[in-house]
């Protein structure tokens, strides 16, 4: 029984170290076989660079970027940072997001995320006596010319584990 207590903890402490961590999001099928590609995570868990490849599959009738892989790009990347630079203290889901097409992506599209320390101490603090907290994240997807395609605001859900309150 001790046995099945420790692993998955030494696993998770393993696995989240974040060049490990990168290299195993970029073989999770969702991003694997969508062509979405973490090309940085920062030692600090405060900066990620996400990039969708252009390939036949990952396009749509129109030859641009299929909407649903640019919004997938968005997807566990802020909870991902959050947690890593919160600790495990907190739950940390996505909650909701929304996107908004601007124009059509073509060919290779990148994300980039970024978590200041002000967030992450403005996170903490009204998380402090156990409360829910809904902080929201605009990302914007940007084209090879540096313009943006898309917006995707995604609300994250942050709280105190009870063991912590």
């Amino acid at each position: 029984m001790r046995y099945l207590e420790v692993i998955p903890g030494d696993i998770m402490r393993w696995a989240f170290k974040p060049q490990i961590m990168r290299r195993l999001l970029n073989y999770w099928p969702p991003f694997l076989f969508t062509g979405i590609e973490v090309a940085y995570l920062a030692d600090d868990y405060r900066f990620a660079r996400v990039e969708l490849k252009n390939r036949p599959w990952t396009r749509n009738i129109n030859s641009s970027q299929f909407g649903g892989s640019m919004f997938a790009m968005t997807d566990p990347i802020y909870p991902l940072l959050l947690m890593g630079s919160l600790g495990k203290e907190y739950m940390v889901w996505d909650k909701q997001a929304d996107i908004d097409y601007i124009k059509p992506g073509i060919g290779k599209l990148t994300a980039e995320f970024l978590l200041t320390d002000e967030t992450v101490e403005d996170i903490r603090q009204k998380t402090a006596a156990g409360d829910k907290y809904f902080p929201e994240f605009l990302v914007h997807i940007k084209d090879k010319n540096n313009e943006i395609v898309c917006e995707v605001n995604r609300t994250i859900y942050i709280r105190k584990k009870p063991k912590y309150r």
